[in-house]
């Protein structure tokens, strides 16, 4: 009987022992050992450091939520014109449109687009060139939802990219929206399709435009 009590004080004092080990340090939980130190404590990276703000997406992938890369090279207008929207647009894509417009475009193109902005101004603004009359009837009017993407992303003559402004979603809803205002529709249609297949990889996210009434 001794002998049993004994061994069930060692047990307790030893099991008293091993449980205040277990609890020291910090927080009271602080092992011997961390089971894996590479993730316990992970090696910290300076992410605005030289080498690593200049690297990019590893090729081919695409941000979540984006569009399918653009493949129209700079100077293949042709191409650019054949391009279709790939989005479905709605009234209020073309609503949006309308307000990124007024931000970005209007300044030169006017909210009207006669490209009569407050930078011209009728020839008494600072800009001395009068901006693309985007208008129905103007010079301009002819140009396809692709052409006109391709302007924004590329830029033409004095008129420069607007792709770190505006992203490629951002840019065909503009392109919607200024169709829509030259053809007085709320809703712009599709472009026609073209009378000769073009030559180079599609564009993204598709060959027409579906449109929601």
């Amino acid at each position: 009987m001794k002998r049993t009590s004994n061994i069930l004080v060692v047990a307790a004092l030893a099991g008293g022992a091993l449980l205040a080990a277990c609890n020291t340090g910090e927080h009271h939980r602080k092992p011997g050992r961390i089971y894996m130190p590479d993730m316990y404590e992970s090696r910290a990276y300076e992410f605005y450091n030289p080498r690593l703000a200049t690297m990019k997406p590893v090729e081919g992938t695409v941000k979540r939520g984006e569009l399918l890369p653009y493949h129209v090279k700079e100077g293949d207008t042709t191409l650019a014109n054949t391009i279709k929207n790939p989005l479905t647009i709605t009234e209020a894509d073309v609503a949006e449109g309308k307000r990124l417009f007024n931000i970005y475009c209007g300044i030169c193109h006017g909210t009207a687009l006669d490209g009569n902005g407050p930078l011209y101004k009728g020839g008494d603004g600072p800009y001395p060139a009068a901006p693309a009359n985007l208008a129905a009837g103007g010079p301009k009017s002819h140009y396809t939802q692709g052409r006109l993407f391709y302007v924004m992303t590329y830029g033409w003559n004095a008129m420069g990219s607007y792709a770190s402004q505006l992203d490629r979603s951002q840019r065909w809803i503009i392109a919607a929206y200024i169709k829509s205002v030259q053809d007085g529709s709320k809703v712009p249609a599709p472009d026609a399709a073209p009378t000769a297949p073009a030559a180079g990889p599609a564009a993204s996210g598709g060959d027409t435009a579906t449109i929601k009434k």
